[in-house]
């Protein structure tokens, strides 16, 4: 079984995910735990986790993790902003941990002109708070690459390490790895020889054995753009070759791979992106 999926709603129900997942053809769905809109979410009742759960077991989803809210920045400064997001993310801690689902993806943040240093020691001390607040949160917080947009952190696969290094919790952390950042922020994996470099820098910054999920996006915008705005897969300046190599790559066969790209009608989009990207495997 591929783990190939998508990001799929919860409208209705947090539970109706793994349904969702499977109408679009996923073996791995990833999903946000309350509305991305709003900062505070209601906590899962017991019952809805354990209808989650079977319904998972039921329709043989593989894997699922869950994505934060949008909101939250981690590197802010003391205020309001910080206060939220400490909040904000120690609420999506305590979900996952009652729906069982061990792998939180999370934007580092961004430090709003305050200096990279200091926005990376904001996440690390954000960290080392939140690990401590929720013990009954055993999986791991996957840090996202980011395309570099703004003050935004996480660009660099540099800042990845140094946010883990910089905890006290560093076996507590992974990565997740999308294409139309790594491709916005410079790295040229549109081509054989820039995908084999960019994941050996990766491999050196925080080790390839520590990648745990991959969003796969093509980009609408060329290398080095810094604007994030995800594409169709091989509909835009990435093509086909950054997904060929990735799908192929044997050191990433176990690691989930989910889709972002734009939903058609009843994700419509998610059917067409996915029976692409399962022909590129093998080829």
């Amino acid at each position: 079984m591929d783990l190939l999926g998508a990001h799929v709603s919860i409208a209705g129900g947090i539970y109706n995910a793994p349904e969702r997942g499977v109408a679009a053809t996923c073996n791995a769905i990833q999903l946000f735990t309350q509305n991305a809109n709003q900062w505070r979410g209601k906590m899962v009742s017991e019952a809805d986790a354990r209808l989650f759960q079977e319904k998972l077991a039921a329709c043989g989803i593989a894997d699922v993790v869950s994505h934060d809210i949008y909101l939250i920045n981690l590197a802010a400064a003391p205020g309001e902003t910080r206060d939220k997001s400490l909040v904000a993310f120690r609420e999506e801690m305590e979900r996952c941990a009652r729906l069982g689902i061990r792998k939180i993806v999370m934007h580092p943040g961004s430090h709003n002109g305050d200096g990279e240093a200091v926005g990376i020691r904001r996440i690390c001390e954000a960290f080392d708070d939140l690990f401590t607040q929720v013990p009954q949160f055993t999986g791991k917080v996957l840090l996202e690459n980011t395309a570099g947009q703004g003050t935004n952190l996480g660009y660099r696969f540099e800042h990845l390490k140094a946010i883990i290094e910089g905890t006290s919790f560093k076996e507590r952390f992974g990565v997740c790895i999308d294409t139309c950042h790594a491709f916005a922020a410079g790295y040229p994996i549109s081509e054989r020889d820039g995908y084999l470099r960019s994941f050996d820098e990766l491999d050196q910054a925080v080790g390839l054995e520590n990648v745990q999920a991959f969003h796969l996006n093509d980009s609408k915008k060329g290398l080095g753009c810094k604007v994030d705005r995800h594409e169709h897969i091989g509909s835009g300046a990435l093509g086909l070759e950054t997904f060929r190599l990735l799908l192929n790559d044997e050191r990433f066969v176990a690691v989930p791979k989910f889709l972002e790209t734009p939903k058609g009608d009843d994700d419509e989009m998610d059917r067409v992106n996915l029976k692409l990207l399962r022909s590129l495997i093998g080829t």
